[in-house]
């Protein structure tokens, strides 16, 4: 299938995602394992490893739920929380369960253990993910062992970022938290007016926050404290991706636009998507490419020096997963069931592989394999590669 032309962008707008701060840009490679919903507190969703040219489905892990949350990679190990109610760590070679936890111990038989629906965040030999109840878990990454628990006061989507010795996440209660990695006591927290659903990213020692107030916020990671705020005019559900003085977001509004955090400005903006159709899907950036998934159906590649439109590819159902650019290749599911993968340079379609009915979750590449999930009851976790 060939991608469509690209498409006319207009310039300006503004945005800029959630998230924190500690690293520095393209100075930061990409590791070879993926311990993060986007791998790395930038949030790039580049991988450090290589993939094979072909790759085949190497084996299968289901589930009585759907996963729709990013796996982590790391070690010859695979984590994941799923619907169900359980975190779960797999072999990677072969699929073979390592050890399960569930959300709660014995729970009602008559309604359900909380979910996962965030990517679990891998950091100093523990997991950390929130599940729907609002509770923040910590666990010890090669036991399962429960470690310490956080309660919110509203569901957990938002995925961790590690920042030294602290973990941001963001919770439905409207509050960014910043705990302690170690003891899991609040360090400090900040009350937005709406949801926070994204992921935090982490630069220079700030996090960015985004969400249903509609303001674009920068935070202290030390003290939490507020030390920019600017209207964004539409909700957020997408995480940014961090890039020097820049962070790029898509919108509620059918955009993907681009502002300079340190100066509060917008620099362009894109409205290249096919009608008022938002973006869910974070972007992955390399060098002068924004990769982004819309509810339009299309896969979007922008030129990020500029804002305009590089190539766009058609699928059959919206398009919330996040891309992965591993190499000139990328990888992005649709809820048309399919994993695709590009070329990065084109857009054209090199191979696709059905793996359910919908594929709003994202992939995890490490170790020379590519590992992600399909969201429908009775889902699975897929691992391709070479076999």
């Amino acid at each position: 299938m060939k991608p469509y032309s690209s498409r006319k962008l207009s310039g300006l707008v503004l945005s800029l995602c959630l998230l924190v701060a500690s690293s520095a840009s393209f100075a930061a490679e990409p590791t070879a394992d993926w311990t993060s919903f986007r791998n790395g507190p930038l949030l790039h969703g580049v991988a450090g490893s290589g993939l094979p040219d072909e790759l085949e489905i190497r084996w299968e892990y289901a589930t009585s739920d759907g996963i729709p949350g990013t796996p982590a990679i790391l070690d010859g190990s695979v984590y994941c929380g799923t619907l169900d109610g359980y975190v779960v760590r797999l072999d990677l070679k072969d699929g073979k369960e390592i050890w399960k936890t569930r959300s709660i111990d014995d729970p009602d038989p008559k309604s359900f253990a909380p979910g996962f629906k965030a990517a679990p965040l891998v950091n100093d030999g523990r997991v950390y993910i929130g599940d729907e109840d609002g509770i923040f878990h910590c666990l010890d990454a090669e036991t399962g062992k429960q470690l310490w628990t956080f309660e919110t006061f509203g569901e957990i989507i938002s995925s961790a970022t590690a920042s030294g010795d602290r973990i941001i996440f963001g919770s439905y209660d409207n509050s960014l938290y910043c705990l302690n990695a170690e003891s899991g006591e609040k360090v400090w927290s900040f009350e937005t007016e709406g949801y926070v659903n994204c992921t935090p990213a982490v630069a220079e020692g700030f996090t960015f926050v985004t969400g249903c107030d509609e303001q674009l916020r920068v935070l202290e990671v030390e003290t939490g404290k507020q030390v920019k705020e600017m209207p964004l005019n539409t909700y957020l559900i997408a995480s940014p991706v961090v890039e020097g003085d820049y962070l790029y977001v898509g919108t509620y509004a059918a955009e993907v636009i681009t502002v300079n955090w340190k100066t509060m400005t917008v620099d362009w903006r894109y409205d290249g998507a096919i009608g008022e159709f938002p973006y869910h899907s974070s972007a992955a950036l390399l060098k002068d490419r924004l990769v982004v998934g819309g509810r339009d159906k299309l896969i979007h590649c922008i030129d990020r020096t500029n804002g305009e439109g590089v190539w766009s590819f058609p699928t059959r159902g919206k398009v919330d997963s996040s891309p992965v650019i591993v190499g000139d290749r990328i990888f992005c599911g649709s809820d048309d069931g399919y994993l695709y993968e590009l070329d990065l340079k084109t857009g054209e379609e090199q191979s696709k592989h059905r793996i359910g009915r919908k594929v709003p979750g994202s992939a995890a590449v490490g170790e020379n394999s590519l590992v992600i999930g399909s969201a429908e009851r009775n889902g699975k976790l897929f691992c391709f590669g070479a076999k």
